[in-house]
């Protein structure tokens, strides 16, 4: 059971791994900014700016499951019913959706306030010297890199946000507008951030849960991917900027020549205990239990995914279409091309075994325990969603860190990040759009060698397969022709494959610019048997990114310009 000694400073709690050395700091009373007066008490403004990672709630997740997931073609909202959670069936079928929805509201709200204790905690820090707090350098570099993570976030949502730093007090934010910048200059700035803390971060740190070096050049790899793409006033991509494609590689590199590597089995990213913090997690979220706080520090964010047969409330559930594209030929490559023409039958079918450690689906054993088999009525609503429960976040109900807060369960495994798994595919991304599709041959099949040796847990009771695994190798010229056009869908599959339900798809889907064939295409596909999606249509140069709050409007006295189309 992780416990986790935890500080409190500005209404925030910080959370550190109880597997190695902690950070050692007893309770304090909520101080000011302006009250600070030595280094131990600055230390706790940055646990707050830390903290703020883990404060999301079942409506406002910060795994991004309702606004990445289910507003792709990955996950159906699930739950009971279209009226439970209703907002979140208006964002999947993008009809109505309007800017006064809540949640909308939460998101943003909730990430400034990661972004201002990011600002205080540097502003606090200008007080001190290297002498006075010899950690002041890689105190401002983690700043400086939750900064760019909570941006990056909420420029991914909302396109048209105000920038807002450690220079501008916290009684003038209302005064700042959201059309000062454009996205470019946006992403400019973040990537400053995680330039200036991959410069002075350390390789290592010596309590588990604060950014390093890796992380801040995984990230900044991130950034310059997306800021490639660039983007008109309407969202189109209006071309894919190469310069930048070298930036995503330079900082990749970095990444890819440091300590960190492929877990040998896929399964041991999604176990708690002590695979949390492992070779492949670059930047983890850490909860724990039993720590003094309440029932702890637990993932709230993802509680509405548990399935219904082991607690509440089946929400995000995994698509057919996704499913469907976990199936491969015989050379063991899928089908990018016709994938989505009849549903996976998995007594006819091999399949990509990544799927089985994604999707949970009845006849299988839930988390690799034989001993605790899905079945159909773990579904709230079978007619409306399916009977496919989602995996990765979830834990065995076993698990002493699958936590009862009633009506719902919550878990304390880390939530990842960033792994290096996402990073090889950055820099894959990145070589293929600037025509080095060879070199990237080498990254996209490192990930499915690993998917190949990822079978050891996905056993049926009495030891056989859970279904016809066949995972190959691309080789150009035997199984595949590699040229740009089809290494470009390669890679595009294989970031679906790979990072299927971790709460990027819907961006991935906006970066490359096909968001409204690819959805509507889906819709398309799915309406036959989902009524869900009778309504549902993408409309381009709008649906992209959620409309800015209209409490945000109202807050900054209508100094906000609202997104086109709404």
């Amino acid at each position: 059971m992780k416990r986790i000694i935890y500080t409190t400073m500005c209404l925030a709690t910080m959370v550190f791994s109880a597997c190695t050395n902690l950070l050692e700091v007893g309770p304090r009373g909520t101080l000011d900014e302006n009250q600070v007066s030595n280094p131990e008490q600055a230390e706790g403004f940055v646990i707050a700016a830390y903290s703020q990672l883990g404060n999301d709630e079942i409506n406002r997740a910060f795994s991004m499951w309702q606004y990445g997931n289910v507003r792709s073609d990955d996950a159906y909202k699930g739950g009971g019913g279209i009226n439970d959670g209703d907002v979140f069936h208006f964002m999947e079928t993008f009809v109505p959706s309007r800017p006064d929805q809540w949640n909308y509201d939460g998101i943003w709200f909730h990430i400034y306030i990661g972004i201002r204790r990011a600002n205080e905690g540097l502003r606090i820090l200008e007080q001190f010297t290297e002498e006075e707090y010899p950690l002041v350098n890689r105190r401002r570099g983690e700043l400086r890199f939750l900064r760019g993570y909570w941006y990056l976030m909420v420029e991914n949502l909302f396109k048209n946000i105000p920038y807002i730093d450690e220079t501008v007090p916290a009684e003038e934010y209302k005064f700042m507008v959201n059309n000062e910048l454009s996205r470019d200059e946006i992403l400019d700035r973040i990537a400053a951030d995680f330039e200036f803390a991959a410069e002075v971060l350390p390789e290592t740190q010596p309590e588990i849960g604060r950014a390093n070096k890796y992380a801040a050049y995984a990230f900044l790899a991130k950034t310059r991917l997306f800021q490639a793409y660039e983007q008109d006033q309407q969202h189109a991509v209006t071309r894919i900027n190469s310069q930048r494609l070298e930036q995503v590689i330079q900082a990749a590199d970095q990444v890819i020549a440091s300590h960190y590597q492929l877990q040998p089995d896929f399964a041991n990213n999604f176990l708690p205990g002590p695979y949390e913090n492992g070779v492949e997690a670059i930047m983890s979220v850490q909860f724990s239990t039993d720590d003094g706080v309440g029932r702890g520090r637990v993932n709230h964010g993802d509680m509405l995914t548990v399935p219904q047969g082991i607690g509440c409330c089946d929400f995000q559930k995994p698509s057919q279409t996704l499913v469907n594209a976990f199936r491969t030929n015989e050379a063991g490559v899928p089908l990018l091309d016709t994938y989505n023409t009849e549903n996976v039958d998995f007594g006819q079918h091999s399949v990509d075994p990544r799927l089985d450690h994604t999707v949970s689906r009845p006849g299988v054993p839930w988390k690799y325990e034989p001993d605790i088999i899905v079945n159909a009525g773990w579904a709230r609503n079978i007619t409306l969603y399916g009977t496919y429960n989602s995996m990765k976040e979830n834990v065995s109900p076993d698990c002493e860190c699958f936590i009862n807060i009633a009506p719902f369960f919550g878990t304390t495994k880390n939530r990842i990040l960033i792994r290096y798994a996402e990073v090889l595919l950055f820099k894959a991304e990145a070589l293929i759009e600037l025509g080095r599709q060879d070199e990237a041959l080498p990254l996209i099949n490192a990930l499915r060698a690993r998917a190949a040796n990822s079978t050891a847990l996905l056993i049926l009771p009495d030891g056989t397969p859970s279904a016809d695994y066949n995972v190959g190798l691309y080789a150009p010229g035997d199984n595949i022709t590699w040229d740009q056009e089809t290494a470009r869908k390669a890679v595009r599959f294989e970031r679906r494959l790979e990072l299927a339900l971790e709460g990027g798809r819907f961006f991935d889907l906006v970066r490359w610019g096909v968001a409204q064939e690819a959805l509507n295409a889906f819709f398309a596909a799915e309406r036959p048997s989902r009524n869900i999606y009778q309504g549902a249509n993408f409309t381009s140069g709008r649906d992209e990114y959620l409309p800015v709050p209209q409490n945000q409007i109202f807050w900054s006295e209508n100094r906000y310009v609202q997104n086109p189309g709404y």
